[in-house]
């Protein structure tokens, strides 16, 4: 049984996703970043980082969401594409985990959370956000998935944060990555998503973003006691 430590946020809904679409079972372990959990020993056992997510599986611990989503595609052989498609998967899993993933979330962070909106960051990350975007509706050009002709990890982990495309760069701003856009609706349509957007719904995550929820998910911005 995979011991899956979840908050709903885009990285830990990739692994969501994952396990809804391939079946495998798990127990979900709620960890309230906003209430600070993710501090907690026990958990930095689990993840040094602190961050969510991070899974327990046949004895091991594993953390980062692309590296979960890497470990039990290989352990299960689910959505892990076909051999041929190897050096294209691990490439395009890397374009997402060192592009899209980051530059999308510091662009969330200095657009909608960052007390002080400093310009250039601002421009700087929302820029190379729809940069990596253009990268990838170029490449999605005529294709139905990101890598051959069925679906993986990659496309897991490239809807989690795509998904909030809105808050990234605004709304409707798939109306300029068509191919992007078109792949994106055939995969948020897929029963499983549904389902993944379902895990959690019924713990009770801390919602304000006051100041004890900014230190918890911010600690290093404040300085130590």
């Amino acid at each position: 049984m995979i011991k899956f430590y979840f908050h709903h946020t885009p990285n830990p809904m990739k692994v969501a996703l994952y396990l809804e679409e391939t079946g495998l079972p798990y127990e979900l372990v709620p960890v309230d970043t906003y209430r600070g959990e993710q501090h907690e020993p026990a958990f930095r056992k689990l993840n040094p980082n602190g961050k969510t997510p991070a899974i327990e599986h046949d004895g091991q611990r594993v953390f980062d969401s692309n590296a979960i989503l890497l470990y039990l595609s290989e352990k299960t052989g689910k959505l892990a594409g076909k051999v041929e498609d190897r050096a294209e998967l691990l490439s395009w899993i890397m374009f997402i985990a060192t592009g899209i993933g980051p530059y999308s979330g510091q662009a969330v962070h200095f657009k909608h959370v960052a007390p002080e909106k400093p310009d250039y960051a601002v421009n700087r990350y929302q820029r190379e956000a729809e940069r990596h975007y253009e990268v990838l509706d170029q490449h999605l050009a005529g294709r139905d998935f990101i890598v051959g002709d069925e679906l993986t990890i990659a496309d897991v982990s490239a809807w989690g944060w795509i998904d909030r495309a809105p808050l990234v760069i605004g709304e409707n701003a798939l109306d300029r990555y068509p191919n992007l856009k078109r792949w994106f609706a055939a995969i948020d349509a897929r029963p499983a998503v549904t389902r993944a957007r379902n895990v959690g719904k019924d713990v009770d995550f801390k919602k304000e973003r006051d100041d004890a929820a900014m230190r918890a998910l911010f600690p290093q911005n404040y300085a130590a006691a």
